[in-house]
């Protein structure tokens, strides 16, 4: 099971980065030992102090697929969810100025908590799909997948080029602007819409 996670895909994070819109979708990838299920706590890394949060929606790949055109790429997903794209922002940093990857910035164990995920059928439209996230009960991140810059479908069609997609393969879609640090013993809760998907604590 592949974690792939899409950069820069709101316009107002890039620009809360000071980076670039992308002209097409910007990838990286998570080990599967990243994963965190179920609301279990996040445990805050000690090889970093500047841990910061991004929600975003997540797409779950149904079948195998390879080269996918984007016009079938609606075949390929049935289910979403809500995850947290933990970031160790002054690890990344210093691996930027040196011009390194980043791997450890992202793809560290626990950084990648999801929650249950839920058929697409439940939902109105899932292209105009509202999500937020609140750090101690303070609402800190809001975001509408109507907002993307690259829609889902373009980005199964683009990253397929790459790599072949497998069954229980994991799209994390990019985040809104509102990113920001958490401390041990914060409190997130994500929502789907006006649903309450995440609640989990930093420790």
């Amino acid at each position: 099971m592949k974690i792939i996670c899409i950069g820069r895909n709101y316009s107002d994070h890039a620009r809360e980065l000071n980076s670039s819109i992308p002209e097409n979708p910007i990838f990286f990838l998570k080990p599967d030992s990243a994963l965190v299920i179920r609301n279990r706590p996040f445990f805050y890394p000690d090889f970093s102090s500047d841990v910061h949060h991004e929600i975003e929606v997540v797409i779950k790949i149904n079948r195998l697929g390879r080269s996918i055109n984007a016009v079938f790429a609606s075949k390929y997903y049935s289910e979403i969810a809500l995850g947290v794209d933990f970031t160790a922002r002054d690890l990344q940093a210093e691996c930027i100025s040196k011009g390194l990857p980043w791997e450890i910035a992202k793809g560290f164990d626990y950084s990648a908590p999801v929650s249950k995920f839920f058929p697409v059928s439940m939902f109105r439209d899932i292209h105009n799909l509202s999500f937020s996230l609140e750090l101690n009960d303070r609402r800190v991140q809001t975001g509408n997948t109507a907002e993307m810059i690259f829609s889902f479908e373009q980005i199964i069609a683009w990253v397929s080029r790459f790599m072949t997609l497998k069954t229980g393969d994991l799209i994390f879609s990019g985040t809104p602007a509102g990113i920001g640090p958490v401390r041990v013993g914060d409190r997130l809760t994500a929502f789907m819409e006006d649903m309450k998907v995440m609640d989990f604590s930093v420790k």
